[in-house]
């Protein structure tokens, strides 16, 4: 009964991860680059969604609406003034101005919100059957697995029925086969990082739902941890972030409750490097060949 428990708080654990992956892999696998302020992000979201509902008094619901509003545009805003005019530079400006990025939301964050922690109202919360919650099953864990299930099925129809799916996928093969296609480009990539940041404004508010304490780097230990996932379940591959965040998060709880908790992270990153050794391109990546 306590191997479950731990199990179902692992994969809980692994949702938020996958979530929060899944931004990383599309932004990876359309615009073959790293946005590691995808992070702070998920921080922003989870004050956006704090100050709704106890400053503005709205409900839950439309508080994880107004979030993702908010993390949608600062998402194209990022991606518009810090990344676009470095479309062609080296994947090194590209690394070093997101890091940029993710520094400035953090001092942003503690200017306008402070160091001092925030007590995060649940918006996941309701009565649970005795039956279910002997079993050490929280509410907010129920939902944060239903609502990674749910993303996850959208967004894999999204990108293999609609148009904008499909210029995704053309962009994601060859940019400069899908511009002469008659595809923008621009336009594409920017719908990505509005995906990937609604995303993860879905995750942030998920994630202090689960743990309650929301800070100015909220986002910087999850979104490294999400971005191994991302690596580990194969970076570019939709399928290959949801699996790689789900055992991610169940090896990250089992280590937890019967190794160490100090060592869980050092685990962790020890299987991530053991895999990558065995499969450098992730459990479900592809290897790519160079073009000539």
């Amino acid at each position: 009964m306590v191997f479950f428990s731990y199990l179902f708080s692992g994969i809980s654990l692994g949702s938020v991860y996958a979530i929060i992956a899944l931004g990383y892999t599309m932004v990876y696998g359309i615009a073959k680059m790293l946005n590691f302020a995808h992070g702070d992000v998920i921080m922003v979201g989870g004050y956006i969604c704090y100050c709704s509902m106890s400053y503005l008094g709205l409900p839950a619901l439309l508080s994880v609406l107004l979030s993702m509003l908010v993390c949608t545009v600062l998402g194209v805003v990022i991606e518009g003034l810090a990344y676009k005019p470095l479309r062609q530079a080296s994947s090194l400006a590209v690394l070093i101005t997101a890091i940029g990025v993710s520094y400035f939301l953090q001092n942003a964050a503690q200017l306008i919100w402070g160091v001092t922690p925030k007590i995060f109202m649940s918006v996941a919360s309701f009565p649970m059957p005795e039956s279910v919650s002997s079993l050490g099953l929280s509410s907010e864990a129920v939902v944060t697995v239903a609502s990674c299930i749910v993303i996850m099925i959208a967004l894999t129809l999204f990108v293999s029925k609609t148009k904008m799916g499909k210029a995704m996928r053309a962009c994601s093969e060859d940019k400069g086969a899908a511009q002469l296609m008659g595809i923008n480009v621009n336009q594409t990539i920017s719908m990505t990082f509005a995906i990937g940041s609604a995303l993860a404004a879905i995750a942030g508010v998920l994630l202090c739902s689960n743990y309650n304490t929301l800070i100015p780097t909220t986002g910087s230990m999850p979104g490294i941890k999400a971005f191994t996932a991302a690596v580990f379940g194969g970076i570019g591959s939709i399928p290959g972030a949801f699996l790689g965040g789900l055992l991610l998060g169940i090896i990250e709880a089992m280590a937890k409750a019967y190794i160490s908790t100090q060592l869980a992270n050092a685990i962790v990153f020890a299987v991530l490097i053991v895999v990558l050794l065995v499969k450098p391109t992730g459990l479900l990546g592809k290897a790519v060949p160079e073009k000539v």
